[in-house]
């Protein structure tokens, strides 16, 4: 019963039961429900983000500990199908943004968006979050020499590294109905002498060439995509937190003191 709740409740969320009329978000909840951990994983989420209870009343540690879960343990195929669903259309975009990255786990708990100092501060002091923000920095770093800013092997890396940011204090989602673009719920208005900072590291989001096109080329690679089955033999939430030796040469360092270094050109 729980199953096909978690199901009825995304297919309203996204506006159709049906996929005959294009809706790749509806698609890809729907690929997620015929996997068994898949669908076990996004309910546990569904339950405490998107029910009427956690509406009433948002338990956000729970939330995003939840959200954590799926994206570590879910199947990366499916769990990323589900995360970059390209929208053709602002109702599917906006019905995304509110779905798969509940604003439960997203904003608040004010009315109005923090500095990003905040959230990069306590990510900093944060076990669960800073080697997240550490990998995909690493990760999703621009290169040089590649058109879209990323090379063709590390945009897996990327969307695996962006994934598992998802459920902590700097929870990135879709900033509008239009694009792509993504950012964690902050801004930089009151970052006073630290404004240069603070749009650093937004910047790792909103201006990061390889991000955005790894984004896009998933979208691009769609629907094989879900065809593909999550190797028995790995580990998807060691994998996630898997640091890799660029990684492990920064973990001794101040996240602000790399920021600079890792600061982007804006997309034009």
């Amino acid at each position: 019963m729980v199953c096909c709740l978690g199901l009825v409740l995304l297919l309203l969320l996204l506006g159709s039961v049906s996929s005959a009329g294009g809706n790749r978000c509806v698609d890809a909840a729907e690929a997620c429900t015929a996997d068994a951990q898949c669908q076990r994983l996004r309910s546990e989420y569904v339950a405490q983000c998107l029910s009427r209870a956690a509406q009433e009343g948002c338990p956000r540690a729970r939330c995003r500990r939840a959200l954590r879960r799926f994206f570590a343990r879910g199947p990366p195929a499916l769990t990323h199908a589900l995360l970059f669903c390209p929208c053709a259309g602002s109702a599917c975009a906006e019905r995304r943004r509110q779905t798969f990255v509940p604003s439960c786990a997203f904003s608040g708990p004010g009315p109005a968006p923090p500095s990003c100092l905040e959230p990069l501060n306590f990510c900093q002091r944060s076990r669960v979050c800073r080697p997240r923000l550490l990998a995909f920095q690493a990760s999703c770093t621009p290169a040089p020499s590649a058109p879209d800013g990323c090379l063709r092997d590390q945009r897996a890396l990327c969307l695996r590294a962006y994934a598992g940011l998802v459920g902590t204090a700097i929870t990135p989602n879709y900033v509008d109905n239009v694009s792509a673009r993504v950012a964690p719920w902050c801004d930089c208005g009151a970052s006073g002498n630290r404004r240069e900072d603070c749009e650093a590291f937004r910047g790792l989001f909103t201006r990061n060439r390889c991000l955005d096109g790894a984004i896009q080329a998933f979208a691009r690679g769609w629907p094989p995509v879900l065809l593909d089955q999550l190797n028995p033999q790995g580990d998807p939430e060691h994998s996630l937190l898997q640091v890799s030796s660029a990684v492990r040469a920064l973990e001794g360092r101040s996240l602000l003191s790399i920021l600079p270094v890792l600061a982007l050109p804006a997309l034009l």
